[in-house]
């Protein structure tokens, strides 16, 4: 079989390659649609850059307060430290967080955040005490969760007292040694957590004799067997019953939920 003459082949390399000229020039053109999507990234972003940091239309003019019942406004907005002036974007916001928390104890939770494009907004919930510690005439508020956040020299309207009593040899000094004050304070602070609103109102102390030995007290000198901190619903149910069946009673036990007993009257 003869070979192509060399016509064809000359013929079939111009069609293989298309027409010439046309990739070098779509070559060309894709390289300066490269170049300018480049240049207008860099003038974005420049942009950007410059209103975020450079100019005064994103900066640091107010900082708002919400949340405080016991606090100021200035006082939260003081320990904050926020700069104000600054860029917006620059602010720290964890930082401020932190700043207010080892500040001010008080503060139980707190949310910095951003309102474009001028306010930094402070947002707390400050610690509710459930128990008051006396001494020396001063009151050490303790929170729900047995955290020690601030000591005021006037006890708050309707915040029970805690007494640990510890005698020398008794239950309630070996009860610290083997826990420590700290567990036994978090312990009575879940058992006033749990107790129903209404007998929460009338309870003067919570009383700790050990770990398993907690006691209310209430204020017309009724008393109340808690037992330890668990189980605390079901305590709190029981003693509500008991306090309906039995209302001239004088003493009720609900450390044991599932057989409780009410005696005196």
């Amino acid at each position: 079989m003869a070979g192509s003459t060399t016509a064809e082949r000359g013929e079939r390399r111009r069609e293989s390659s298309g027409p010439p000229a046309v990739r070098p020039r779509l070559g060309r053109r894709h390289l300066r649609l490269i170049i300018i999507l480049a240049v207008a990234l860099v003038f974005l972003g420049s942009g950007t850059f410059w209103l975020l940091y450079g100019s005064d239309l994103a900066r640091v003019e107010r900082v708002s307060v919400s949340g405080t019942r016991v606090l100021t406004p200035g006082e939260v907005r003081a320990a904050a430290d926020v700069p104000v002036g600054d860029p917006l974007a620059a602010v720290d916001t964890d930082a401020a967080a932190s700043r207010l928390r080892e500040k001010l104890p008080r503060i139980g939770t707190v949310d910095v955040v951003r309102s474009w494009p001028h306010e930094i907004g402070l947002n707390i919930t400050e610690r509710t005490p459930v128990l008051l510690i006396e001494k020396g005439g001063e009151f050490t508020e303790v929170d729900d969760e047995g955290v020690r956040y601030a000591t005021v020299s006037q006890a708050p309207k309707g915040v029970p007292r805690l007494e640990l009593n510890v005698r020398r040899g008794g239950t309630t000094a070996a009860s610290l040694r083997r826990f420590g004050e700290g567990r036994l304070v978090r312990e009575a602070a879940r058992v006033a957590r749990e107790v129903p609103d209404a007998v929460a109102r009338i309870t003067r102390s919570v009383k700790v004799r050990s770990y398993d030995d907690i006691s209310l007290e209430l204020a017309d000198g009724r008393t109340v067997a808690w037992g330890s901190g668990e189980k605390g619903a079901a305590k709190g149910r029981a003693l509500t019953a008991l306090l309906k069946a039995a209302p001239d009673a004088r003493h009720f036990d609900v450390s044991v939920p599932t057989a409780p007993a009410s005696s005196g009257s």
